[in-house]
């Protein structure tokens, strides 16, 4: 009995692992980072929650996106996180309220290509940048 099980044991783990369609190769994924930084320039403190505003609205918490190829086949699909509001100046202006831009930061799954675009809300795609100086990233910005 023990023979048949060691003979039969391999078999079942092959079959176990190449269930799906024939041929049919699993796609390696890289974890990232799709960043969009809208630049509304709205007035808000620093690092308070926010959404794009004027034509930028369509950027807010739970909007959804889609990351795609470049023949516009779907990557990775979501809802954005709410934004975050960040100094649009890198000098102090001594006011609690100052000129920001929105940022989203959210983390996707995506198999390597040779460029990404970034849907949101069904709106036209933005090109997305690969970026490293923060980790693995791919970055937007609005209006580029």
């Amino acid at each position: 009995m023990r023979r048949r099980i060691t003979t039969l044991l391999p078999l079942l783990l092959a079959g176990a692992t190449g269930c799906g369609a024939v041929g049919a190769a699993q796609e390696a994924v890289d974890p990232m980072t799709v960043r969009v930084l809208v630049r509304d320039i709205n007035i808000r403190a620093a690092g308070v929650d926010c959404a794009g505003t004027g034509p930028y609205q369509h950027f807010h918490n739970r909007a959804p996106f889609r990351v795609l190829d470049p023949d516009g086949r779907a990557l990775a699909s979501g809802q954005l996180p709410p934004g975050t509001a960040v100094a649009a100046f890198a000098e102090d202006l001594g006011v609690e309220r100052l000129p920001t831009y929105c940022e989203f930061a959210v983390g996707v799954r995506v198999p390597q290509r040779t460029s990404y675009r970034l849907e949101v809300d069904g709106r036209p795609a933005l090109d997305l940048t690969p970026d490293t100086s923060e980790g693995p990233a791919l970055v937007a910005v609005v209006p580029s």
